[in-house]
């Protein structure tokens, strides 16, 4: 698979993302991708010929190996990172429509375009607010939810996170129980837990960010309401003003007919 087209599409996101967002996915492709592409499959290679059942009953090893590993962890770590990775896209198709939209108002000569050029509106770093704050936090949420479903399945799958030297099989066509041997498990358990671990702190990253944004959203509302009221409030008091302005106008227009009628 060709990662390095991902890390492109996710680097523009990167632009526009927040401090803990370029951390997330600085994480996601240092400790994660990489370890991946340049360790994870050489550790497991073509592990089906490397898991060794003792019985020369001809399909006993491969019915054994299906049951144990219904599919491979490097697969289900690569179905697990591009799940992942996919919301993230939600953020990069919304800034690229934002921004096709100011490159067409430019063209159409819009007064209310403020750029010098297209360049410039290539450039733009989008704050993360209005329409693009749904759209990122909605990305968020669904990171949430694809990291835990895939640790929860990788758990169920596996029946856990440790990669055992002995399985014993009496699956068909086995003729009876039979003893099976993966190789290097001491190795592919200290990969397991890494990864697991790198996931979990990619979803405390991703919790904290989803906090970080939540926080700074109902921040701004309240914010916004106080400044109303304040808009308010000033307006009430210059009309209070007004008014005892004007009945002070009032009374020294009548006190000045009558003291005129008078004399």
């Amino acid at each position: 698979m060709d990662w390095g087209a991902l890390h492109t599409i996710l680097g523009g996101v990167n632009k526009h993302s927040t401090s803990i967002g370029k951390i997330w996915l600085t994480v996601l492709f240092i400790f994660r991708i990489m370890i991946l592409v340049v360790a994870a499959e050489k550790v497991w290679g073509d592990e089906q010929d490397d898991f060794v059942c003792n019985t020369l009953q001809p399909g006993c090893k491969n019915v054994c190996y299906d049951h144990f590993f219904p599919i491979s962890h490097i697969r289900l770590w690569a179905l697990q990172l591009i799940f992942v990775s996919t919301p993230a896209l939600l953020v990069a198709m919304h800034v690229a429509y934002r921004r096709h939209e100011k490159i067409r108002q430019f063209r159409k000569g819009d007064q209310k375009c403020k750029y010098q050029d297209i360049e410039e509106i290539r450039r733009q770093r989008f704050r993360i607010e209005g329409s693009l704050w749904w759209t990122y936090t909605s990305s968020i949420f669904f990171r949430l939810v694809f990291e835990a479903v895939f640790m929860y399945a990788f758990y169920f799958m596996y029946d856990g996170f440790r990669m055992p030297r002995l399985m014993k099989c009496n699956a068909w066509p086995c003729p009876n129980t039979v003893d099976c041997f993966v190789s290097r498990p001491t190795e592919k358990t200290v990969f397991t837990v890494f990864m697991i671990a790198v996931s979990s702190i990619c979803i405390l990253l991703n919790v904290a960010e989803l906090c970080y944004l939540l926080t700074k959203f109902f921040l701004r509302k309240s914010k916004k309401a106080g400044n109303n009221n304040h808009h308010s409030n000033h307006e009430n008091k210059e009309e209070t003003k007004q008014n005892e302005m004007n009945e002070l106008i009032s009374d020294s227009c009548q006190n000045t007919v009558i003291g005129f009628t008078t004399s």
